[in-house]
């Protein structure tokens, strides 16, 4: 396995074991991470807080554990209601009072959790070393906000500050007790009473804010160079972040849209005349489609897959005992009164019984969406090898398969873009290009037989744009239409929903928007299970339960075994 695709399933079990302890401590069951980020359902949860706030490249597992516990700590013990009526809002206030209130819910942990004390106190030291050797206490300001961090961490968990920076500190602390010395008292006097704390929290805050602002007031006047560059670094490492980035796997770039967010307006087609559903194997000459099939099985002979194994494995997943029949002659069960007679012409005979039989059956439909846009193509014969490999060993526990597409008519508009131009570009137009939704093998077709329409994925000039969140509806729906019992679709997506013409005529976020509404539309029916599996990008701002791989070389058993975790639920959930 290569260094992405280990940095990729690192990052998920991370995220997994952190919202599970929070949902843990919380007792909110519907906490998850998406994109890094903690959600309460599709609520994201703020993380204010500078100790709170790792980094997978950086941070070790202690701190994270301790930034865990901070955060389910913060939800249980802090009235976000009270803390936003009372929060200020000039920014330096600001974040000395969203430091102080978690320093205030952090010292709330029961007398019989010792190990989560443990926790935030190593988080909070790990966060004070970095911040020191990051070289921000050089700064007035930066010297100035760790000192009062450290005086009041210390203060509230009658603790010593940290020996590294005790002669740092020294003279800053002496002229903050002079200023603060009531204040201090009050914070940790009442540390259990959110209120009453805030008063003292709100002084510490404006006493700060003002000497920041008098030194950088002084600064101007001495025709110093106040670095702003300096100062924004600073608030960055204190306060959360909107945009995270790390370079252990790309995070799917999605965002509100206007149009839908700020108005009564909803999710518009302008025409949808020019919409086609088609059998893909009819795109392709019969020719040129035996030869791709031809390619693609002897790319999936090179690969060395382990169908029997992995059909197994997915007959464990999928299938449920049923009741199939009895087995007679049994020496437990039920008597078999067609065996009573032996009872008397054979007093030592036992095989009397029957035993009801239970045989596994898979009640399921399996569908594929595939993402059919211009930037798959690198990635498709993979995907092909990975599709083709997995249906068949569906079908061999019995499960109904079906194979999807979705890509556009043409690219940027074509006629439905034209038709607009032409009507003299109303304003929000809604999706302005023509679908294109393929059918590679339909639920009806047992594998055998649609081998050629799934080869037809090989064949690249069919790959335009995506409109991806009525591709999602698309299959839903067909899936609701049959009777059957699990229904499960997974997406496979390399980015976020794309169309030019659209984008340029609504917004940069409307198909993005658009998706995100689906899929959450989707998943709290519960008619369809629905998975994203990212390639090499992470799709959790769509999909609750997803799943990035790195399919950049080799497919191997590796990736189809991750894709059964995320299927039994062991993946970001």
């Amino acid at each position: 396995m290569d260094a992405i695709q280990q940095a990729v399933l690192r990052q998920q079990k991370v995220e997994e074991l952190c919202a599970a302890t929070v949902r843990a401590l919380t007792g909110r069951t519907d906490l998850i991470f998406r994109g890094r980020r903690l959600f309460q359902g599709q609520d994201r949860i703020a993380v204010h807080a500078p100790h709170l706030q790792v980094d997978l490249d950086s941070d070790d597992f202690g701190s994270f554990r301790g930034a865990t516990d901070g955060i389910a700590q913060r939800l249980v013990h802090s009235d976000p209601d009270l803390h936003a009526s009372l929060c200020p809002t000039e920014p330096i206030e600001r974040l000395i009072f969203e430091l102080l209130e978690q320093l205030r819910v952090e010292t709330l942990v029961p007398d019989f959790m010792p190990g989560m004390t443990q926790n935030l106190r190593y988080r909070f030291r790990q966060w004070s070393k970095r911040f020191h050797q990051s070289g921000l206490t050089d700064s007035d300001t930066g010297i100035l906000i760790y000192a009062i961090a450290q005086v009041c961490w210390s203060r509230l968990n009658g603790l010593p500050v940290p020996e590294h920076t005790e002669d740092l500190l020294e003279p800053t602390r002496g002229a903050l007790a002079t200023l603060l010395g009531h204040d201090l008292a009050g914070i940790r006097r009442h540390r259990f009473d959110q209120a009453a704390f805030a008063v003292h929290a709100l002084s510490i805050a404006g006493v700060i804010a003002e000497s920041i602002n008098t030194a950088r007031s002084e600064r101007i006047d001495r025709d110093d160079d106040v670095d702003n560059d300096e100062a924004r670094a600073i608030f960055n490492a204190l306060l959360d972040s909107e945009e995270i980035e790390s370079e252990s796997v790309g995070v799917a770039d999605s965002g509100a849209n206007k149009v839908l967010l700020h108005s009564d307006r909803e999710y518009r087609i302008y025409t949808s005349k020019y919409d086609r559903v088609v059998d893909a194997e009819t795109l392709v000459r019969k020719k040129l489609l035996r030869e791709l099939r031809v390619q693609l099985d002897q790319i999936i002979a090179a690969q060395g897959i382990n169908i029997p194994r992995l059909s197994r494995l997915l007959a464990a997943l999928l299938a449920i005992p049923q009741r199939d029949g009895w087995s007679f002659a049994e020496e437990e069960g039920y008597i078999d009164g067609r065996r009573l007679a032996q009872l008397v012409s054979s007093p030592q005979e036992r095989r009397l019984f029957r035993r009801e039989l239970h045989q596994p059956h898979a009640r399921c439909m399996f569908s594929i969406l595939i993402d059919c846009s211009g930037s798959m193509k690198q990635h498709i014969e993979s995907i092909a090898m990975l599709v083709d490999t997995l249906v068949r060993a569906l079908e061999q526990v019995e499960v109904t398969t079906e194979v999807l597409g979705f890509t556009t008519g043409a690219w940027s508009g074509g006629r439905a873009q034209r038709d607009w131009v032409r009507a003299g570009q109303p304003e929000f137009p809604g999706r302005l290009n023509e679908l294109c939704h393929l059918v590679y093998k339909d639920a009806d077709t047992r594998w055998r037989r649609a081998r050629p329409g799934i080869a037809a994925l090989l064949k690249p000039d069919l790959f335009r744009e995506g409109v991806d969140g009525e591709a999602v509806e698309w299959a839903c729906r067909r899936m609701t239409s049959r009777e059957t019992g699990r229904k499960i679709l997974v997406v496979i997506s390399d980015g976020s929903p794309m169309d030019t013409a659209t984008n340029l005529a609504n917004d940069i976020y409307y198909l993005d928007h658009h998706l995100r509404q689906v899929v959450s539309r989707i998943e709290l029916s519960g008619e369809v299970e629905i998975y994203g599996l990212g390639v090499g990008l992470d799709l959790s701002p769509y999909y609750s339960r997803s799943l990035a791989i790195d399919i950049s070389s080799a497919l191997t058993n590796r990736v189809f075994f991750d894709l059964i975790e995320m299927l039994r639920g062991h993946h970001r959930r």
